[in-house]
């Protein structure tokens, strides 16, 4: 997960991390985790909208459909907070970032820690939450100067 604000143009982060999951638990008690901790986040944080990557076509089809159920249980964690979702395309998000639509993963994040003028290291996975953060507010940005 990760946050950002824009303020003027200016991108901040605002935080960022991974939620846990035991590898001990069951599926369903691990989608209840995400559900519960992503619920925590938002009511301390407050965010005004939230941006999700869509689920990529993984290799093995248990995978991809474990990846799904995991980001249905924070689209309702966000639903049940209110919060509108929109979604983005991995292509799309590395795009955004780093102008090649198959970056890998460190590219990513190298771009991710530039535009948010941030120098900590971050763990893959919450760089890869801001990619979508920022391609997000990118996004919206081209949205608003198109007059859509």
């Amino acid at each position: 997960w990760g946050m950002v604000r824009e303020v003027s143009g200016q991108l901040s982060l605002v935080a960022a991390g991974a939620v846990s999951l035991p590898a001990s638990k069951d599926l369903p008690a691990r989608l209840g985790i995400i559900f519960v901790e992503l619920s925590k986040l938002i009511a301390a944080h407050d965010p005004h909208e939230v941006a999700v990557e869509n689920v990529f076509s993984a290799v093995n089809a248990m995978t991809a459909l474990k990846l799904g159920q995991a980001r249905g249980a924070a689209i309702a964690a966000c639903a049940h907070h209110g919060l509108a979702v929109s979604s983005y395309e991995p292509s799309l998000v590395k795009k955004s970032l780093t102008g090649a639509g198959r970056a890998d993963k460190e590219q990513v994040a190298f771009m991710v820690k530039r535009l948010l003028n941030h120098n900590e290291r971050l763990c893959l996975d919450a760089s890869d939450a801001l990619a979508v953060a920022v391609c997000h507010l990118n996004q919206r940005r081209l949205a608003r100067l198109a007059g859509a």
